[in-house]
């Protein structure tokens, strides 16, 4: 998968982030971090890059956060270069370009994939 920087994410961001879901993608639309919905396949969405930190060969797990803020709510802002966006693929809806950042959490005996709407207004700072 191509790598993408911070700054080609945030541009894929700028570019059609803020316009509304359309139906092919509205299922997986949500400002936070949600698991991808069961029933759905991801045949709506085409992949774009995986995030990528030159010279970061192990993304940190640190996270930024506000204060009293969830890093998967939906009103944690998106830092790149924390966890979980330094470790996402950022992925585009095939009908509309709307993009949306795709990240699997690996528990001891499950995965869950989960997708969060790439919204410009939500990305704080750049590495």
């Amino acid at each position: 998968m191509l790598h993408l920087s911070p700054e080609q994410a945030t541009q894929i961001a700028q570019q059609r982030g803020s316009q509304p879901t359309c139906s092919a993608c509205s299922p997986y639309a949500s400002p936070g971090w949600e698991s991808f919905p069961g029933t759905e396949t991801d045949d709506a969405l085409q992949p774009l890059g995986a995030l990528w930190l030159p010279g970061d060969d192990e993304p940190t797990l640190e996270e930024s956060r506000l204060t009293g803020v969830d890093a998967w709510s939906p009103l944690a802002p998106i830092s790149l270069a924390h966890h979980p966006a330094n470790r996402c693929e950022v992925w585009a809806c095939r009908a509309c370009g709307k993009p949306f950042l795709r990240y699997t959490e690996y528990g001891g005996y499950y995965e869950d994939r989960r997708i969060r709407e790439l919204d410009p207004r939500r990305i704080q700072g750049q590495p």
